[in-house]
């Protein structure tokens, strides 16, 4: 099992990963973590989600077969690209997209529900202003919903949060957000012929629900949707014990 995700993400996918070690989850799967994103767009800070083949090196030299690839967010993305490219032959027995950006978030002619590129850009000026108070002001407020009322704030994970995204390049940061925001993955989602699981909050702040799970669900060939009412997008951290106990059904199923 794979795990993928960028800057906060990463520490979704991390929380997965420990949890899935010490937990039901490893009486089932051998794990492989792999936590590029801080130093660039899958290792290559002027590339897209699917110039580096640095993830089908890693299954080739491991010689991987019937892998499962689960990633968070950007790292859908990710997961969404290798599976299509590189995913036949034995090498990848199912995927998971958990809060993930695909099909395409940004807003255009081919894709009128998306976000307005205005948003995108606020992140880019945000980041060049102050990176360390947009570091800190993401999972404080929306990343894992603290904003909402009545949510429980714990300060722990914003500053994980806030630690990793710090670690990185802000160059790579920078471009990332154009790559996570504007690539469209519809292509590779109807490549895929494994089955998959589509997991999304209907609270997602981040990658809003309406334009991401339920159509990238209708594209794949083999995809299964499951909504989570009331959840955000931190719900790997949050709401581990759920997210857990549904990649353990599908896992062995």
């Amino acid at each position: 099992m794979r795990l993928d995700g960028f800057l906060g993400e990463v520490e979704e996918a991390g929380d997965l990963l420990v949890r899935a070690a010490v937990g039901d989850l490893s009486q089932h799967v051998r794990l492989a973590f792999r936590q590029g994103m801080f130093a660039g767009v899958l290792g290559d800070p002027h590339g897209d989600l699917g110039r580096n083949p640095a993830t089908a090196d890693v299954a080739a030299h491991l010689d991987l077969k019937d892998a499962i690839h689960i990633g968070h967010s950007t790292g859908g993305g990710e997961v969404a690209r290798y599976v299509a490219r590189y995913g036949a032959g034995g090498r990848v027995a199912k995927a998971v997209l958990i809060g993930a950006v695909p099909p395409v978030m940004a807003k255009s002619e081919k894709n009128p529900g998306g976000l307005p590129l205005e948003v995108f850009d606020g992140f880019r000026a945000a980041l060049i202003a102050n990176r360390a108070q947009f570091y800190r002001d993401v999972p404080a407020g929306p990343f894992y919903g603290f904003n909402r009322p009545g949510a429980k704030m714990l300060d722990g994970v914003i500053d994980n949060w806030w630690r990793q995204g710090m670690m990185g390049g802000i160059k790579p940061q920078y471009d990332c957000i154009k790559a996570f925001s504007e690539t469209d993955f519809t292509n590779d989602l109807q490549q895929i012929d494994v089955p998959t699981l589509v997991m999304h909050g209907d609270d997602d702040q981040i990658v809003p629900i309406a334009d991401s799970a339920p159509l990238s669900a209708k594209l794949l060939r083999k995809g299964t949707l499951k909504i989570y009412p009331g959840l955000g997008h931190g719900l790997c951290t949050i709401n581990a014990e759920r997210v857990n106990g549904d990649l353990l059904g599908f896992i062995c199923s």
